[in-house]
């Protein structure tokens, strides 16, 4: 097997084991969900019960992607924090339980994570 489909494999494995024991933990809570590439970074509130997306924010939009062509740095990552947190309060949403995927805690995620905590999500 090539190193590449072996690592595809493993963060698969790694993904789905933290967002089954996230789904496990949420109580009713909906789940913030992060995408990490190598130019953008996305965030998305997700009722699991319902199977609805409540709010969702990105690099990719216009108004969130400030200056530059690189969206991919922590602050990149702390603007999408803040917006997504001002989104999810918007919709009534305070308390998040977060899904970090096959991504260590560390770097961007880490700032999205903070930032958020910062606009006023709890999790």
């Amino acid at each position: 097997m090539k190193a590449s489909k072996k690592l595809a494999k493993r963060q698969t494995r790694r993904r789905f084991r933290v967002r089954n024991s996230v789904r496990k933990s949420a109580n009713g809570r909906p789940r913030l969900s992060i995408f990490r590439s190598n130019k953008h970074i996305y965030a998305q509130i997700i009722d699991d019960v319902q199977g609805v997306t409540l709010a969702s924010a990105s690099t990719a939009e216009k108004d969130l992607g400030g200056t530059g062509s690189y969206h991919g740095n922590c602050d990149a990552a702390s603007r999408i924090g803040k917006a997504i947190a001002e989104r999810a309060i918007e919709k009534g949403v305070k308390e998040v339980i977060f899904d970090r995927g096959e991504y260590k805690y560390h770097g961007r995620v880490q700032a999205l994570a903070n930032a958020a905590r910062e606009g006023g999500l709890e999790f």
